[in-house]
C-alpha cells in the first residue's frame, strides 16, 4: 500500500501527517509513505529528521493574501495538478490523504481524476477553504470537532480528533496534569512552528513584571528564526533560566514537562495541549481565515482549560498578571489541566488509518 500525504507548508499540516504516517506503518508494516509539499524550509527540516521521503509540486496560497497573489496561486493549480497526476501514476498510489493547506487541492484533485481513494482531515472547529472546496471530491472527511460537520455531507463525515505524534501519548503523559511541584513553575511559550512576534514581544515586556517569581520559574521558549537572538538576550538580561530556541524538535518533552503553556491556538497546538492535559493561555491569530484559531481557543475556554487573550488585549503587564495569577493558584491550574484532558481524542490516528485501510479495500473490491 502506497500512501501519499499532501501536507506541506506549516507545522500545523506536517505534524498530524507525521502522526498518520507512523500509524500507517504500524498497521501496515509494508506500506510506503510519500509526502508532497511546496518546498518550504520546515518541510525539509521536519521530514529529514523524521526520515520520510517527500516530493515538491508547484503550489501557492490563495486565501488572505490580496488579489495579485491570489491570482498567482490560482494559476499555479493546473500545474500542480499535472505534476501530481504524474507523481501518483509513477508511485502507483493506493491512497491520497489531504491535510488542508495549499498543497492538498492539487494532489487530491489529481487523485480524483485517476480514481485513487481520497480522504481529507479538517483539524479546525471552522473548516478552511481548501477542505470546503475538496469535500465533494473526498471519499471520507475526518473532523477534529463535531461543530465542523455542518459544512460537509453527513455520510462522508467521521469525527476523529486530530492525530498527534505518539511521543505525546507515551505512558505517564496522563499524569503530567499536576501543578507546580515544590514551588517550581515550568512555563512553555511558543507561537507555532514559525514563532509569533506578538507573543515574543509580550514575553519580553512581561519579564520585568515576573521578577518576583524568577527563582521559581523556568521557561522554554520557541521563538522562530527572526526573533531568536533578541528574545534570548532579553531572558539573559533579566536573569531568567530559559531554554530559548528558534524551533523545538522535541515538543513532546517540552509540553509534557510544562505546568502552563502560552501559545497560539492552531488546531495541532490544541490537539497536543489536550493530549497532554495542559493548562494554557491562548492568543488566537486574529487574521486567520474564518477566525478558526479564535473558535479553537473558545472550545478550550468553555472546558475551563484555557484563558483566552485577544491579540489586541495582550501586553507585557497583562500577560505577566495572568501567568502569575495561575501559578499562584495551583488548584485552578490543576483543574484547567483536567479540563483540557477531557477534550483529548488520543486514538485519532489509529481510527483514521483503520478507516482509510478499509476504504482502500472497498475501492479495490469495487474495481475488481
Amino acid at each position: 500500500m502506497t500512501v501519499v500525504l499532501a501536507a506541506g507548508g506549516t507545522g500545523g499540516h506536517l505534524f498530524p501527517a507525521v502522526a498518520l504516517a507512523r500509524e500507517f506503518l504500524r498497521q501496515g508494516p509494508g506500506s510506503a509513505i510519500l509526502f508532497v509539499g511546496a518546498g518550504r524550509d520546515i518541510e525539509a527540516k521536519v521530514l529529514t529528521r523524521e526520515g520520510f521521503e517527500w516530493e515538491i509540486i508547484r503550489a501557492r496560497p490563495v486565501m488572505g493574501l490580496g488579489i495579485r497573489r491570489a491570482v498567482v496561486g490560482l494559476l499555479s493549480l493546473p500545474v500542480g495538478v499535472w505534476q501530481s497526476v504524474k507523481l501518483l501514476r509513477t508511485r502507483r498510489a493506493s491512497l491520497v490523504f489531504g491535510i488542508g493547506g495549499y498543497t492538498s487541492p492539487a494532489v487530491v484533485t489529481a487523485a480524483f481524476v485517476l480514481g485513487i481513494p481520497r480522504a481529507i482531515l479538517e483539524p479546525n472547529a471552522s473548516p478552511g477553504m481548501a477542505n470546503r472546496v475538496l469535500a465533494p471530491l473526498a471519499d471520507v472527511i475526518f473532523l477534529a470537532f463535531d461543530s465542523a460537520s455542518a459544512y460537509f455531507k453527513p455520510s462522508k463525515v467521521r469525527v476523529s480528533g486530530t492525530p498527534v505524534r505518539q511521543a505525546f501519548l507515551e505512558p505517564g503523559a496522563e499524569r503530567t496534569v499536576a501543578g507546580p511541584t515544590e514551588g517550581h513553575h515550568r512555563l512553555l511559550v511558543f507561537g507555532g512552528s514559525q514563532g509569533a512576534r506578538i507573543i515574543n514581544e509580550a514575553m519580553i515586556e512581561a519579564l520585568p513584571h515576573l521578577k518576583a517569581m524568577r527563582a521559581q520559574l523556568s521557561i522554554v521558549h520557541q521563538t522562530g528564526e527572526a526573533d531568536h537572538e533578541r528574545v534570548r538576550s532579553a531572558y539573559e538580561v533579566n536573569g531568567f533560566r530559559a531554554e530559548v530556541v528558534p524551533f523545538l524538535f522535541d515538543m513532546p518533552r517540552a509540553l509534557r514537562s510544562a505546568n502552563l503553556v502560552v501559545s497560539r491556538s492552531g488546531a495541532v497546538t490544541v490537539a497536543e495541549l489536550t493530549a497532554c492535559g495542559k493548562a494554557a493561555v491562548l492568543v488566537p491569530l486574529p487574521h486567520a481565515i474564518y477566525q478558526h484559531q479564535e473558535q479553537n481557543a473558545r472550545v478550550l475556554e468553555e472546558a475551563g482549560a484555557a484563558v483566552v487573550l485577544r491579540q489586541d488585549q495582550v501586553s507585557g503587564m497583562k500577560l505577566a498578571q495572568v501567568i502569575e495569577s495561575l501559578f499562584r493558584d495551583p488548584g485552578r491550574l490543576q483543574a484547567m489541566g483536567e479540563g483540557s484532558r477531557t477534550l483529548a481524542k488520543t486514538d485519532a490516528a489509529e481510527m483514521i488509518v483503520r478507516e482509510c485501510r478499509a476504504l482502500v479495500r472497498r475501492k479495490s473490491k469495487g474495481k475488481r
